[in-house]
This record gives C-alpha cells, structure tokens and sequence, in this order.
C-alpha cells in the first residue's frame, strides 16, 4: 500500500532506491515531494533529475555514487525508465548499460535516495533488470485505485484535514471530477476549506462548490432528454450556450455519451459486471454505475434512432448556415 510507504517516508525511513511504477501522475509527484520534505529544506536540498529517454542511466549511477557536498543525503530522480519495459531490439532511443545497473543495486549508495519511475501501465517482468529492481528497490505501484480504495482514499483525505464526507457525497464527487487524483486533492481542499473543522461534506455542498466539466453537462442534457424531459435538456443547452460552447461539438459529445451507453447496455445483458465493463470500455465505475441505475433507461432501438439524429444534426450544422443553434435545439423538442 502506497500509505505504508508515504508512513515510512515520513518517519525519516528512507530506503536508497525507490521504483514507482504506474500512469498516475498523482502518487509519483506526491511520493517525490514526501521524500524531498524528509530529506530537510528545500533550499538545503541536494537534487538531480535526469530524463532516462535522453540520458543513458550511467548518469544516474555515477551521480549517486558522487558524495554530496552540502547534506547527508541527496536525492536522485530518474524519469522515463523505458528499459524496464518492453522494447523492440533497435528501437531504443538510449544505449543503457543495464548490466551495470544491476549490479549497482545489489549495493547502491547509502548516501543518496534514488528514484527510478517508470510511468508505464505495465513492465517487462521476463527481463532480469525489471526482477532485479523489484528485488532491491522499495516499489511502489503508482495506479489509480478500483472504486471501492479510490472511496477510503478520498474519506481518509478528508479525515486528515478534520472533516467527513458522505457516500453519496464520494459518488457525487468522482462522477464530477473524475479519477484524477491531482483533481480530487484540489476540490477536497477546497471543500474542507470552506466548511473549517468539524464539518461534513454532502451532495448539496458538491453540487455547490466543485467545479462541472462539459462532459458532466453532456451527459445530464443527454439523461434529461432520454427521460423526454424537454424542459430540463434545454435549460442545460441554453447554459451552454451561454458559456460560448459551440453546438457542433455538443452534438459530438451527445453522440459519444449515447455509444458508450448503448455498449453499456450490451455488455450487461451479455452478463458483465459492471466492473468488467468498465474496464472493457476504459471508463470509471462510477460512470457504469450511473447509466446502469438510471431511472429511465432508454431501450436499444431509442439509443440507435438518437444516433442517428445525432448525426443529421451534425450534418446540417456542418452544411448549412443560419441560426446553428436552432439545430440541437430541435433535436432536443423532439421526444423519442
């Protein structure tokens, strides 16, 4: 677990060689400011990055090897660690002596904290310098958590900072903001800043405060008009609009929100679980989970007659001149 590591960083427990591995931005740039806080000031700080797709990692080794002048212990970034994954022969851009690096780390520098990330979903576990950095590295799997972790993430943040949240609060939140960690961290803070000590976050207070993305508004004018509600898909189009958003994009929108429900739809009546079609489609849970328990869900032959609407709508807008708003809005009149 990535908060056993953040634990032992922040006891001053560092180990000399660290390895993220993942695409989540979010843990990499967090585990490296915990370990720049442990390891003392910023200003008195030792620190050399270097970018393994433009360097080969001699670089890296003969730096840590080097005693540092100013501190006890400095730390070493090494970004892109491309020769842990898999790689056609000749394709690589740097000539990387991995036979050295690996027996580097059977005895790395005590007096330096290296960090080797590799931003990659997976790495080639077949090679010996992968198996010899797990072995001798402290790894840390840089991922974004199942739904399930992503909900204990989010309350134990919000406990930290002296507040609490509700389940429906932590649905709310993902579905608006996604799982983007970076994202989340910034509307909590800003929740919690809002409410001071004590408080409770609830649906109301992120309905609120957290800021809607295009997609979210796409996606409740699509609801709204599967539901034959009119009155409400419109009010979301004039906001919109009233935002600057060109209709042509809107209606592109529409149309990818429709096809992922309708491949939603199919998937669960082959027998997915919801988790295997999220996975299978590459969306978040929390976005399976809202198409699946809507209210009024939309027959196959109502989703399949609103694509290709969608796509008139595209065309006219693409084709004639006019009042091009006047389009979607008719679009949106029209009950299935």
């Amino acid at each position: 677990m990535i908060s056993t590591v953040w634990n032992t960083i922040k006891k001053g427990e560092l180990a000399p060689v660290y390895l993220l591995v993942g695409e989540e931005s979010y843990f990499i740039d967090e585990t490296i400011k915990r370990l720049k806080e442990a390891l003392g000031p910023e200003e008195d700080l030792e620190m050399s990055t270097f970018d393994l797709e433009e360097v080969p990692v001699d670089a890296v080794m003969d730096e840590a090897d080097t005693i540092p002048f100013f501190s006890e212990r400095k730390l070493i970034i090494a970004k892109n660690a491309s020769f842990l994954k898999a790689t056609e022969k000749g394709k690589e851009k740097i000539d990387h002596d991995v036979k050295r690096l690996e027996t580097w780390l059977s005895n790395p520098s005590d007096f330096s904290v290296t960090v080797f990330i590799a931003p990659y979903e997976k790495l080639d576990e077949r090679k010996k310098v992968t198996k010899m950095m797990k072995e001798h590295a402290l790894f840390v799997q840089a991922e974004t958590p199942k739904e399930q972790d992503l909900a204990v993430w989010i309350q134990g943040i919000v406990k930290t900072q002296g507040n609490s949240i509700t389940q429906d609060a932590i649905e709310l939140l993902v579905t608006m903001v996604g799982a983007n960690m970076l994202q989340l961290q910034m509307e909590i803070d800003k929740l919690t800043l809002y409410l001071g000590d004590g408080g409770e976050i609830t649906t109301s207070l992120v309905e609120d405060l957290v800021a809607k993305t295009l997609e979210q508004d796409a996606f409740k004018m699509l609801n709204a008009y599967l539901a034959n509600d009119s009155v409400g898909a419109l009010s979301i189009y004039h906001d919109l609009l009233r935002q600057k958003q060109e209709p042509i994009m809107l209606v592109g929108l529409l149309a990818s929100n429709v096809r992922t429900m309708s491949n939603v739809f199919y998937l669960l009546k082959k027998g997915y679980h919801p988790q295997q079609i999220a996975k299978n489609l590459k969306i978040h849970p929390y976005r399976v989970k809202l198409m699946i328990e809507q209210r009024h869900r939309p027959s196959e032959e109502n989703l399949l007659r609103a694509l290709y609407q969608l796509a008139e709508v595209d065309l006219q807008l693409k084709s004639s001149g006019g009042n091009r708003e006047r389009y979607l809005e008719l679009f949106l009149l029209r009950q299935l």
